[in-house]
């Protein structure tokens, strides 16, 4: 999942939201330099990587972009699912998508100091161009692929994966459909085991 969904799927909690958008930057022993509820917020990230990563929907809907961008198709696929849920009626109107990244992006400054660099860098230009409320339109998705390629160490261009994410569009939504349920439903449980942990 990307980055509207791991916001969406903190369910309104602001410390577990910057564990769980910080995830990705926190590597190996650093992440015990955060609080015991942003470290739930990173646990609760890489559970939701891993769900993501093992469900039968999400390997269908990297073969779409596995013959041309193989370990990357994923990449890929976390962002065309930012794309459906901002667009999922039953999960957002466009008001309460706006609504819920200005929100997003206000609670996620209340924890500046404590962020990688890294991401803290990325964090104004998320904001800036409204990233999380963008992945509603195609040409959001566009930008979004394009930046998958400049963080990558081996990709060059983007256009095919625009090109296949337009050409095989219902059936990625359909994908979309068959995950999203669950993911939701096994991350709030995750979430609330994490919670009565010490």
């Amino acid at each position: 999942m990307n980055y509207l969904a791991h916001a969406y799927l903190s369910f309104n909690k602001p410390e577990i939201l910057a564990g769980n958008m910080i995830s990705d930057f926190v590597k190996g022993k650093k992440k015990f330099d955060y609080s015991l509820t942003v470290q739930k917020g990173i646990a609760l990230h890489r559970f939701i990587d891993a769900f993501t990563d093992d469900h039968a929907a999400t390997k269908q809907a990297k073969e779409i972009f596995r013959a041309d961008y193989r370990l990357y198709s994923g990449a890929f696929v976390d962002v065309v699912y930012d794309h459906f849920l901002a667009t999922d009626t039953n999960e957002f109107t466009g008001e309460e998508l706006m609504n819920f990244t200005q929100t997003t992006y206000q609670q996620l400054s209340g924890y500046a100091g404590i962020f990688p660099e890294r991401f803290l860098k990325m964090l104004p230009y998320m904001q800036a161009q409204n990233w999380l409320y963008n992945y509603r339109f195609t040409w959001g998705i566009e930008k979004s692929f394009g930046g998958v390629v400049r963080r990558s160490a081996y990709l060059t261009e983007s256009n095919k994966a625009f090109e296949l994410f337009q050409n095989n569009y219902n059936k990625l939504l359909q994908c979309y459909k068959e995950f999203f349920p669950a993911v939701k439903l096994h991350a709030r449980e995750k979430l609330n085991q994490l919670m009565t942990e010490n």
